[in-house]
């Protein structure tokens, strides 16, 4: 592939990947490094994500500060920061392909069990954040997927499709710097990381708009079908990674 035609590709994966996350909250996990890791070394992808998943927080962030309920986003980035470490261990000592196929049957089963209950379960609070939030804390810690977890607590909460963007980029914000810090501490933002997302910017602005915009377009209904279904694609999104790797072995 040509130099042009990486950057190409490089910017268009990142556009569509900033446009679901803007217009759903989350999900950017499922399309920018597995795509982007068949044509550039993880080490430069994962931390561009990073980047990436920087800005778009932080313009929704201060875009719709006011839709972002401060409180379950301060209580899921405590707990995440617990979870992390088991996270790790969890990397170290467990079977990948059992883990993720685990997780992704129980992505799955639950956005389908929620589909077919038509909203019956709901939580009124937030004291069962800290679950959630170590959830996020483990997943991420071990394959830098904590976005489910946090999916599952906001569709449980019912916050409205503007709250739920918001509070998710309200995690997402403080979560991301602190993995860019842990990058950047390992020599990992590197001149090529800064060019693939400086290359991105202009076209992960205009998709952080379209999102939005998109975004106020749902109704609640329909925004948590959308919601399900991506939890969905992430469930299934695991269960092809755990047979890559056991078939990989």
């Amino acid at each position: 592939m040509t130099p042009h035609g990486l950057t190409f590709l490089v910017v268009a994966v990142f556009f569509a990947a900033t446009l679901l996350r803007s217009a759903l909250g989350f999900g950017e996990a499922l399309i920018a490094v597995p795509l982007l890791a068949f044509v550039l070394p993880v080490k430069v992808a994962s931390p561009v994500a990073v980047l990436v998943s920087i800005t778009v927080a932080a313009v929704v962030v201060a875009e719709d500060w006011r839709h972002v309920h401060v409180r379950s986003a301060a209580r899921l980035v405590l707990f995440t920061l617990l979870g992390i470490p088991f996270g790790l261990l969890l990397l170290r000592g467990a079977s990948e392909p059992v883990v993720k196929a685990l997780l992704g049957v129980l992505v799955a089963g639950f956005a389908v069990s929620a589909l077919r209950s038509r909203g019956e379960y709901a939580l009124t609070d937030d004291r069962l954040a800290w679950l959630f939030g170590v959830s996020a804390g483990v997943l991420g810690g071990a394959y830098g997927m904590n976005g489910p977890p946090l999916a599952v607590y906001g569709a449980l909460r019912r916050w409205t499709p503007e709250q739920f963007r918001a509070t998710l980029q309200g995690y997402f914000l403080p979560a991301s710097m602190m993995g860019m810090a842990g990058y950047w501490a390992a020599g990992l933002w590197t001149p090529s990381v800064s060019r693939y997302y400086l290359l991105s910017l202009p076209t992960t602005l205009l998709a952080i708009a379209l999102g939005r915009a998109i975004n106020r377009r749902f109704d609640a209904r329909r925004f948590f079908v959308y919601v399900y279904a991506g939890l969905i694609a992430s469930g299934g999104g695991l269960l092809v990674q755990a047979f890559i790797a056991w078939t990989s072995r």
